[in-house]
Formats: structure tokens, C-alpha cells, sequence
């Protein structure tokens, strides 16, 4: 399971491991001109994420009122959800149908950003499964989220800002951190270490398995990170760092 926030790397770390034979889900999304080499991100999967956090996000009021409440996302947009730490995720029976059906299908390789929230859900599905967590600093994903706000359409209904954005930031990798990653084996790396040799040497060694090392590329991972963000993002993104071995390179 590859693991993180939207626009932080997930995307990148899910293309190298395209071609090592797992099932990555039926449907799977389109590459975009923010994601040119592609998402690797199952519209099933992401399918089942929406219907689960659709029980656990505010919905949006119908009409006029709706303008009230942009800053709640509707349908698809829930990957720019805040959902509260230590909110119960439940699985009802339907969806954990569909959870079962997709992860008998293996080996497998799901990534979604959704699962910072929902993994809960898939635990109970999840048999000698690994966890892989992608981070970067949350200044560049907030930024890297604005401009993905900024040309999708499906997303000019949802009200966001920056600030807004390291909130969602800090929210799932607090769920990761604090809840989580308590359980099972998981392998925390930087977006910068993913395009560094040593990176991948650590991937493969915990996936047992290899990875395709020329998809990263250095020529999309230009995004400002010096925007300043809060207390809370910069305590999480130091554990992220530290539990990483990842040492932050200041100008």
C-alpha cells in the first residue's frame, strides 16, 4: 500500500513499482498535464474511499445554502477532506464486499491518498501486506495542491487556500504517525530520497522486490517550500523527517 498525501509523491513512488507484476485495480486514472507520467490510481479504489468517507465528511447542504459550506468537499473530492484525528472509520458490509473482492486479487500495489483517512476500513483485508508512507514538506504539497486546484475543474466548486491546504496535510499524516502506522510493517521516505539511488535501495530492500529506477524524475520535483506553515505541520513534518532519516537541506 503506498500511503500520503495528494501531491506529495505518491504518484511517483506508485510508477516504479508499475511494472513489478502487481495488480494496481481495474480503471485506472488517466495521466493529466499536472501528472504527465500518471497517477497509478484505481478509480474502483478510489470509488470505495469516497463511498467510506462519505460517512465520516460533513456533506455539503443542496442549493443556495451549499455556498455556505464550499469548504466541505462533494463527490470525488474527498482526497481534500479534513477528517479529525481519532474519528471512527467504519466498513459496512457492501463496501467491505467490494474491499474483499479487489484484495483477492494478489499480489498487489493500491495507492490512494484517501487511505491516510480510510485504512482502517482495509485493515481487516490486509494479509502480510506492507506499508509504504510518502511525505514532502508540507509547504510544497500545499503549493503543488494549488495549482491542481487551479486547473481541474471538477474542483473549482470546493473553496481552498493554502493554509487550508497544510491543514489537510498535517491531518493525514497525523493519522499515520498516531494511528497507523501502530500496526504492521511500514517504510517511511522523503520525496527528495525517492529520487536519490539510496532511496530506492531502501524500497527495494523493503518490498523485497524491484523497482523501475528510471521513472523518478528530478525535472518535476520544482516546487517552492518556502511559504510558512504552522506549528503543527512543522512538529509533524520533523517526526516524518526523523522516522525517515532524512535530513532536511536548507539554502
Amino acid at each position: 500500500m503506498v500511503i500520503g498525501s495528494g501531491r506529495s509523491g505518491t504518484s511517483m513512488v506508485a510508477g516504479t513499482l508499475s511494472g513489478a507484476g502487481y495488480f494496481m485495480g481495474d480503471r485506472m486514472m488517466s495521466s493529466t498535464s499536472i501528472n504527465t507520467k500518471g497517477y497509478f490510481e484505481s478509480k474502483n479504489v478510489e470509488a470505495i474511499n469516497e463511498d467510506i468517507l462519505s460517512k465520516v465528511v460533513p456533506p455539503r447542504p443542496k442549493g443556495i445554502l451549499g455556498n455556505l459550506f464550499k469548504d466541505r468537499p462533494t463527490r470525488y473530492q474527498r482526497w481534500l477532506a479534513r477528517v479529525p484525528v481519532g474519528k471512527r472509520i467504519d466498513c459496512p458490509e457492501d463496501i467491505a464486499s467490494r474491499i474483499e473482492t479487489l484484495t483477492e486479487r494478489q499480489p498487489f500495489c493500491f495507492k490512494d491518498p484517501r487511505f491516510c483517512y480510510t485504512l482502517p476500513a482495509w485493515k481487516p483485508f490486509l494479509k502480510d501486506t506492507v506499508f509504504l508512507c510518502v511525505f514532502r514538506h508540507p509547504a510544497a504539497t500545499a503549493s503543488s495542491i494549488m495549482k491542481v486546484h487551479s486547473k481541474h475543474k471538477y474542483l473549482y466548486s470546493l473553496s481552498m487556500n493554502f493554509e487550508r491546504a497544510v491543514e489537510i496535510w498535517t491531518l493525514m499524516y497525523q493519522h499515520i504517525i498516531q494511528t497507523h502506522s501502530k500496526e504492521g510493517k511500514w517504510l517511511f521516505v522523503h520525496y527528495d530520497q525517492v529520487l536519490s539511488d539510496q532511496g530506492l535501495d531502501r524500497i527495494e530492500e523493503f518490498i523485497d522486490g524491484t523497482v523501475d529506477r528510471s521513472f523518478p524524475d528530478k525535472a518535476l520535483a520544482s516546487v517552492e517550500a518556502n511559504q510558512p506553515i504552522s506549528s503543527k505541520a512543522r512538529e509533524i513534518y520533523s517526526q516524518l523527517c526523523s522516522i525517515a532519516d532524512y535530513q532536511e537541506v536548507t539554502p
